[in-house]
């Protein structure tokens, strides 16, 4: 095995695989287990995720409740021990040079060497409205007569100088230190007045922090003493430990950053990133509550310097990465289908797309977890001390549970967020149909079928999905996590019989997590240490020195030291006094000068490894339409020897896969309807009945129990009008049979109609309910037109298959001839230059003036801004880009140009430019004008136009090939410059001797009617989407050949496409209904494939 395949796949620069590997053992062994897991996550998300969430809650809880409920009493920092809990030890002597270094008090070696104890009080500068209260001097600090006090020059820092902080000195015996700090609890202040308090008559004194009781606390006070314990911190703290923590701090952020900018990037703008941070902090507790449980220290220092780091290093990277897998997967055309037959077809389609995804990356990420593991299990081990082993041992455990919470909480957030995507997806569809005029049940029809068959994903959400549901969905669930975990923290005062005494543990903090880190002696007195080391440098003997935390003073008065709270009424700020020390705990990992030096090499190292991670930022879902691998020559030769051949044959010995069996009906062979007893109903004969039952029955609405004779008798004497014969059968098959029989009955054509009812129309098997209300009306059947496909087609490096419905021969096989040729020279390449859609209504004045002014408004940007904001307040898809003004008279003309998505969009249109009328007419002080027309043929809407050949409509697209000179021999049977003159004598002479517009090709409209039939589009639109100029050019010996196609009107939602036959075209090509991530690109792709098709055809008929 490659060594380097144990490292993260970030971490090895290498370019993506072209082919999946074989799995190994180790892979058909884990991935099973994990797709087991997620299984049971997706079939269960709600249940997975509130177990997942409580149970992480549970453990938050638990360890606040062994700390606070713990803790029957606070440790007072007055006491000595307190104070000398973070100090530290020096010794200097002849034996280290005269030099201070490290040392433990209980070392053997200090036996005999004075030990002395070196305090530092600070005093805060206080500016009153009055006049500046100075801190004292050294000789005001009274002091009993028998402790040998020697004061030392005081050490001031950068900070302190700018805090205006004094600070004063001492050093004595180290036996003699406590009752020296019992002495200084209150130190007077020179010239103070006595004031009247509620205590009697007072003066204020400078008293030690760490000795009054707390009372009176509140928001502010708290807030007041969090912002001095910074400021004590970066006295204390090195240039060089903030520089890291700062950037430690900074590129974990940035990590965040990144982890929300890929989940835009896949289709989440904010839930997925949540939820992702969510499953992170589930882990962190989880490992913390075992490596608690297991009698490991751990310190809020220890986290606020190690877990930055680990952010950065391990980053978010698995999470995007199955993000990304199982998005795509759900998007992906299910090519497979074919092979697998019903196996995958019964599955659910979320649980298949997270299955997929699994079996992809699944083993990767856990081989990435195992190796992240492992590392840290070695530093766990290593013996490093400073923190290194009991953080290295926290963070395994960490990794240890995110990896199982990816595949269990992550997997259902993932199945959910599959679930939203299908809402979205079906709400939008139904949306841009009915803006564009469809029926709202024609409309849900068309969406439920585009969402494919339905399982087990609408028990989530239940079947009637509203807009609203997904909203809903997620306020109750972010709500129902916020209320449990605030239950949880307000009933942990309640448990276990605790009362509110034990509220105060709250100040005192988490003792199994908060630690009092050791100072840095030299930043807080290295002008003492000098000062002492002169002594003892002059006595000749060895001094031990154990530098106390700094005491801090405020200016207050006696009465702190009594007014003792209630055990039974606690104040108010006790709830809040976590806050302050937990802050404080964090802002002291800047005083550890040990643990924050090793982390600078981790720094280093994980930014620049996390460069790799930054640029998953910039990963996509995977667009189903684009090629992932190059074109196959060999498999493309043997596709176009396929479709050039009269019968298919294949090579000897190649495989032929099985058909799958039919799970719909097949469309009959012949066009002859059955027999008309088996098509009239009821079928068991009924007894005649006369007109008056008839008729009763009609106004019963029980017309569905007549026979097909009796319903005809009824429309014939006018009982039933022939629209409603859909609504009155409630089968729309049956309807269509009995309107042939009516209007090859209705006596004014019966001459001539009589033949229809029997006729070889079909009109079985067809799914009317789509085409009732938004295709046709008075439907009589439909016609069958041959649909071929020319190609393949190389567009833009994918090959497609192109459709067409024509009853003209050799157009299919003359534009395959031409796909041929194009593909030889490397397929055609396609740019779109414009895309919007127009609609020209045209209103008049009564005087010119009038006309010229509302023209001027329009041109003018209030009119621009005005009308746009009218107009897209109509819909949620169409957007107003421009509008052209023109006047003829007193008209004036207004072209509106506007993106639709993927809709053609033109009733979309239509409403929107209604609106933004009326609006100009009644709020912008046009009230005289009138409306003549919506549709002033100025669009111009299936006309032959200039305006659209020169500003376009719909999708400008132009389409070219260049053609190695061999090929135009070998398969045109001429030369280039030959087919260079005859474009030149026929497309641009010719067409403009005959004065043409926009007709400046061969036969552009043949291959665009075809492919409008095919694909469901607008055939009227073929007069102007045929507008095309064909160019070609002798290139260094190859033909280049180019069409410029200004309006091609096409739409993939809408119309003719919500038909199934159609939209199985449209299939064919991969551009059905609207596109998963970025809505407007299946349109525009289906103009580039027509326009490329145009080129193959035209390409061919210089020869034909």
């Amino acid at each position: 095995m490659n060594p380097s395949t144990l490292l993260p796949s970030r971490f090895r620069g290498e370019p993506a695989p072209t082919q999946a590997p074989a799995p190994s053992r180790l892979n058909k062994r884990i991935t099973p287990v994990l797709q087991f897991l997620a299984k049971v996550a997706c079939s269960h998300p709600i249940h997975t995720i509130g177990v997942i969430a409580l149970l992480a809650s549970t453990s938050y809880v638990g360890l606040l409740q062994e700390t606070l409920l713990g803790n029957t009493a606070s440790v007072s920092k007055a006491e000595w021990a307190s104070l000398a809990e973070g100090s530290r030890d020096l010794i200097a002597g002849p034996e280290t040079g005269w030099k201070w270094q490290n040392v433990e008090q209980n070392s053997e070696t200090l036996e005999g060497v004075d030990h002395l104890a070196l305090l530092t009080l600070v005093f805060p500068e206080i500016v009153s409205t009055d006049s500046a209260v100075a801190a004292p001097h050294a000789h005001a600090v009274q002091t009993p007569q028998n402790l040998s006090i020697t004061a030392l020059p005081a050490t001031i820092n950068s900070f302190a100088a700018y805090a205006g902080d004094s600070v004063l000195a001492y050093s004595l015996p180290y036996e003699q230190a406590p009752e020296f700090v019992a002495a200084v609890q209150e130190i007077p202040v020179e010239n103070a007045q006595e004031i009247e308090t509620q205590h009697g008559r007072e003066k204020k004194m400078w008293i030690m922090k760490a000795a009054k009781v707390d009372v009176g606390n509140n928001l502010v006070r708290r807030a007041r003493e969090s912002w001095f314990n910074f400021l004590d911190l970066l006295k204390n703290a090195g240039g060089l430990d903030i520089t890291i923590m700062v950037l430690g701090y900074l590129a974990m952020h940035l990590t965040f950053v990144s982890l929300f900018l890929s989940m835009r990037r896949l289709g989440s703008n904010f839930w997925l990133g949540m939820t992702t941070l969510f499953s992170s902090t589930f882990a962190f507790l989880f490992g913390l509550a075992v490596t608690t449980s297991l009698g490991i220290p751990i310190s809020v220092l220890l986290l606020s310097e190690g877990l930055p780091f680990l952010v950065v290093t391990i980053g978010f990277e698995k999470n995007i990465v199955l993000t990304k897998a199982v998005l795509s997967h759900a998007i992906e055309h299910r090519a497979q289908e074919t092979k697998k037959g019903k196996q995958v077809k019964q599955e659910n389609v979320i649980s298949y797309a997270v299955q997929a995804a699994i079996k992809e990356k699944g083993y990767d990420i856990v081989r990435d977890y195992a190796m992240e593991i492992f590392v840290l299990s070695l530093g766990a081990a290593s013996g490093v001390q400073g923190g290194l082993q009991q953080f290295c041992f926290l963070a395994a455990w960490i990794l240890f549970f995110d990896c199982i919470l990816l595949f269990t909480f992550y997997t259902a957030i993932l199945s959910i967020k599959l679930v939203i995507n299908r809402i979205k997806r079906h709400v939008e569809m139904r949306m841009v149909l009915e803006a564009d005029g469809v029926s709202r049940r024609v409309a849900e029809n068309a969406a439920a079928s585009a969402d494919g068959p339905t399982s087990k994903e609408n028990s989530l959400f239940g079947k009637n999905v509203k807009s609203t549901s997904v909203p809903k969905f997620k306020g109750l669930m972010v709500s129902g996590f916020i209320l449990v975990n605030l239950i949880n923290v307000v009933t942990i005062l309640f448990r276990n019989g605790a009362s509110f005494s034990n509220i105060r543990s709250l100040v005192g903090g988490l003792s199994g997590v908060v630690s009092t880190p050791p100072i840095d002696p030299f930043k807080v007195a290295s002008n003492g240490l000098d000062a002492i080391l002169d002594m003892a440098r002059a006595k000749g003997s060895a001094v031990l020195v154990s530098i106390i935390t700094p005491i801090k003073y405020e200016l207050e008065y006696p009465s702190v030291h009594y007014a003792l709270p209630s055990a039974t009424e606690p104040s108010e700020g006790e709830l809040f006094g976590v806050g302050g020390r937990v802050v404080g705990g964090i802002l002291s990992s800047l005083e550890d000068p040990v643990l924050s030096k090793w982390i600078v090499a981790a720094l280093a190292l994980s930014v620049g490894l996390n460069g790799y991670l930054f640029n998953v930022a910039r990963w996509t879902i995977k667009d189903p339409n684009t090629p992932d691998h190059q074109i196959d020559r060999n498999e493309l030769a043997r596709a176009q020897r396929f479709n050039d051949t009269p019968t298919a044959t294949l090579p000897l010995g190649e495989y032929v896969p099985p058909t799958p069996q039919q799970t719909q009906p097949a469309t009959p062979a012949i066009t002859d309807d059955e027999s008309d007893t088996e098509a009239k109903k009821p079928k068991v004969e009924a007894e005649n009945r006369s007109l008056a039952v008839l008729e009763k029955m009609l106004a019963e609405k029980r017309v569905a129990e007549m026979t097909d004779e009796e319903v005809v008798e009824l429309s014939m004497r006018g009982k039933i009008p022939g629209y409603a014969l859909e609504k009155t059968l409630k089968d729309f098959t049956r309807a269509v049979k009995v309107r042939r029989t009516i209007i090859s009955r209705t006596r004014a054509t019966s001459e001539i109609t009589s033949v229809l009812e029997n006729s070889k129309l079909p009109y079985r098997h067809y799914d009317w309910e789509r085409v009732f209300g938004a295709c046709c009306e008075n439907v009589i059947g439909y016609m069958p037109i041959p649909v071929g496909v020319a190609g393949p087609l190389v567009i833009d490096g994918q090959s497609f298959f192109i459709p067409m419905a024509t009853t003209e021969g050799v157009l299919v096989a003359s534009t395959s001839r031409g796909c041929k040729a194009i593909n030889s020279g490397g397929g055609a390449v396609t740019v779109l230059t414009a895309d919007g859609m127009t609609r020209g209504p045209v209103v008049s004045f009564e005087t010119l003036d009038r006309a010229g002014a509302a023209k001027l408004w329009l041109d003018s940007e209030e009119g621009q801004t005005v009308m746009k904001n009218a107009f897209n307040s109509t819909s949620r898809f169409a957007r107003l880009q421009t509008m052209k003004t023109a006047i003829a008279g007193t008209n004036l003309y207004i072209r509106f140009k506007t993106t639709t998505g993927d809709a053609m969009g033109m009733n979309m249109i239509s409403k929107g430019c209604e609106h933004a009328l009326n609006v100009m007419q009644n709020e912008a002080g046009f009230d005289d004008m009138t409306i003549v027309s919506l549709s002033g043929n100025y669009c111009s809407d299936k006309k032959p136009a200039a305006i659209n050949w020169i500003e376009g409509r719909g999708k400008s697209v132009v389409a070219e090939a260049i053609i190695p000179g061999e090929v135009v021999k070998s398969v045109l049977k001429t030369d280039v410059d030959s087919l260079v003159e005859l474009n030149t004598s026929k497309n641009m002479i010719g067409s403009a001797m005959a004065g043409s517009i926009g007709g400046f090709n061969a036969h552009a409209a043949n291959i665009v009617a075809a492919m409008y039939l095919a694909t469901g589009q607008d055939p009227a639109q073929v007069v102007e989407s045929a507008n095309c100029i064909t160019i070609m050019k002798n290139l260094r010996g190859s033909l280049q050949i180019s069409v410029s196609m200004p309006s091609l009107e096409v739409g993939t939602l809408g119309g003719g496409t919500i038909l199934d036959p159609q939209g199985s075209m449209l299939e064919l090509l991969g551009v059905r209904g609207s596109h998963p991530t970025n809505p407007g690109d299946n349109a525009r792709r289906l103009a580039r494939i027509i326009a490329a098709a145009v080129l193959a055809g035209i390409y061919t008929e210089f020869v034909l």
